[in-house]
């Protein structure tokens, strides 16, 4: 992640997965089902959800980027896994937050440390969670505004998952992304819960112009391509030099992005905080979610992912595979990767009874929640609009691709990396 003068190749020369911070707030961690991974060093943990009669069973990974111009890079990825959040077992928050910009790893370490205080914070939680979640966001952003960070040109993805008993809900700033597993009929099919957030979206694009922006690809900026044409294909065709966001008489920020947590210098061109919002009433038919940085998602579709996760019945093998797959990848196609961070959530033994559920208009999945949340009000999918004025006037900022795409230059593939291809290889099943 990063913008033209944020992140731009940078990172470390032997990177090993990180330990990373568990956030629990429970009175009791989750059980410890087997003895550490071999790959993540990681113990499989589960913690029940009992108001549906069902568990979480769950694994991560964080690894970070191999940058051989920056060896001593820090991994600027966080994430989060609290239980029981405000002591109700019910309540369980999974969160990926990947940094960018000279203070990337501040900013996202930050989020990740108040993002769950906040939460717990809000009396709303219970009642309006989607009106939490937006509040949360843009408290995060004034507070990091407020702190000691210079988030300037700095700033960080936000992709979260917060289980409330049988419903998810997914809240977005950025280009990390949630996508859950599904079983139609004898296949598994990826369903994304969140849409990254860049010009390369029509909506999105629209929306960065009306605040101020220009947007134009590198090629464009430099005379190469007609600064007319406002077409840019796809992410997978053109990645490789996307469009972002300008000053109107200025070569900056650059953002590849619309929005994320921090980058207040992108604030007066649209670049926002407030989220979008998903929301996923979970069925027999829900079998897994992941919650991973882009660094996952660069050179692998929702389904390739989901696919390659189906089949391993231990998410923490599945974490590694996927790591590996992905940092094989970057290093095909680059002479460096980014960091890697990956959640993988198993739903074991749901029940649908305990939930009614209906079929509203436009064909939305309307779920009442039980009367274990305070709460009788229908929850239903949506996504977060600006027509509240007193949020639409909040602004942070985000990033997609990196700065700008580096030839592959396989001879500096790190021993390390090649330790852990080889290791997945010995682990993947036949």
């Amino acid at each position: 992640m990063g913008c033209v003068l944020g992140k731009c190749l940078t990172s470390s020369r032997y990177p090993r997965p990180s330990d990373g911070d568990m956030t629990q707030s429970c009175d009791a961690p989750p059980c410890s089902l087997e003895g550490k991974h071999v790959l993540t060093g990681r113990l499989l943990e589960s913690v029940r959800v009992p108001s549906h009669n069902f568990r979480l069973e769950y694994s991560l990974l964080t690894q970070r980027g191999y940058y051989p111009d920056s060896p001593d890079k820090e991994n600027q990825d966080s994430f989060c896994v609290s239980t029981q959040m405000r002591g109700n077992p019910n309540i369980h928050l999974f969160g990926v937050f990947d940094g960018h910009g000279q203070f990337g790893s501040l900013c996202s370490n930050f989020v990740k440390e108040k993002i769950v205080q906040i939460l717990c914070n809000d009396s709303k939680l219970l009642e309006d969670p989607v009106k939490a979640y937006n509040s949360a966001f843009l408290t995060l952003n004034d507070e990091l505004r407020s702190s000691d960070i210079d988030d300037s040109m700095s700033g960080t993805t936000a992709i979260t998952a917060l289980v409330l008993g049988n419903t998810l809900y997914v809240a977005n700033v950025g280009d990390s992304r949630a996508v859950m597993a599904v079983r139609v009929g004898n296949r598994i099919v990826a369903e994304d819960m969140s849409h990254d957030q860049t010009p390369f979206r029509k909506d999105e694009c629209e929306r960065v112009k009306l605040a101020g922006a220009r947007v134009l690809t590198i090629d464009q900026i430099e005379g190469l391509k007609d600064p007319d044409i406002q077409v840019w294909g796809d992410e997978e065709t053109e990645g490789n030099d996307p469009p972002r966001l300008w000053f109107p008489d200025s070569l900056y920020p650059g953002t590849a992005f619309t929005r994320s947590v921090g980058d207040s210098a992108a604030e007066k061109i649209g670049v926002t905080a407030v989220p979008e919002v998903s929301v996923v009433e979970l069925t027999q038919n829900h079998l897994f979610f992941v919650v991973a940085s882009d660094g996952v998602f660069e050179f692998l579709t929702s389904q390739t992912v989901v696919d390659m996760a189906a089949r391993y019945t231990d998410p923490r093998d599945a974490c590694s595979a996927i790591a590996g797959e992905s940092y094989k990848l970057w290093l095909d196609h680059e002479n460096r990767t980014d960091d890697i961070t990956i959640i993988i959530v198993h739903i074991k033994g749901f029940s649908s009874s305990g939930a009614a559920a209906i079929v509203g208009q436009n064909g939305l999945r309307i779920s009442h929640a039980s009367s274990e949340w305070g709460s009788s009000e229908p929850f239903c999918s949506i996504r977060s609009d600006f027509s509240d004025p007193q949020v639409s006037k909040h602004v942070g900022l985000m990033n997609r691709n990196t700065a700008i795409a580096v030839p592959s230059l396989t001879q500096y593939r790190p021993l390390e990396v090649n330790i852990l291809l080889s290791l997945y290889l010995r682990v993947a099943p036949s």
